[in-house]
């Protein structure tokens, strides 16, 4: 594996439905060692996490990582809180950015890069219903200019 090749673990698909994402950022993981493992296996969700700023530090919560089944007493509680390691220049911008009204910080993807974990984190707007409406909608639209690009291909 070179020291740029990324490895997918997580996904959250949810965060792009519920939020615009305004800017992303990319942060380390402090980890325990069963826990990279566990991460390494693939068994980590992002689906309900969300990131808050405290005293100067960056902290993911509800991120579950499973527990390392050969692990035993090493193993941490897979909701643990977990600190996020990034520069103090983008602490600062992400908390400024957080103090205006309406910005909140979401997990959208944990990935090996080289023999790191990382995890992307967005600055992200929540929607209204009707901007969720509006995006179903161009999905069903895209979905059926496919099929019926399919279909007229096949003859």
């Amino acid at each position: 594996m070179g020291k740029d090749t990324i490895k997918l673990i997580a996904n959250n698909k949810k965060a792009y439905h519920d939020y615009f994402i305004d800017a992303t950022f990319e942060a380390g993981i402090s980890l325990a060692g069963t826990e990279v493992k566990s991460v390494r296996m693939g068994k980590c969700s992002v689906k309900e996490a969300f990131i808050k700023v405290e005293k100067g530090e960056v902290y993911v919560y509800g991120m579950h990582i499973s527990p390392y089944e050969k692990g035993n007493i090493f193993n941490k509680d897979p909701l643990r809180v977990r600190k996020l390691l990034l520069h103090r220049y983008e602490i600062n911008k992400i908390s400024g950015k957080i103090a205006e009204k309406g910005y909140t910080m979401v997990p959208l993807r944990v990935y090996l890069k080289g023999s790191l974990v990382k995890v992307e984190i967005g600055l992200a707007r929540g929607k209204k219903l009707y901007d969720k409406r509006q995006d179903i909608a161009k999905k069903d639209q895209r979905r059926e200019a496919e099929k019926e690009f399919k279909v007229k291909n096949l003859y």
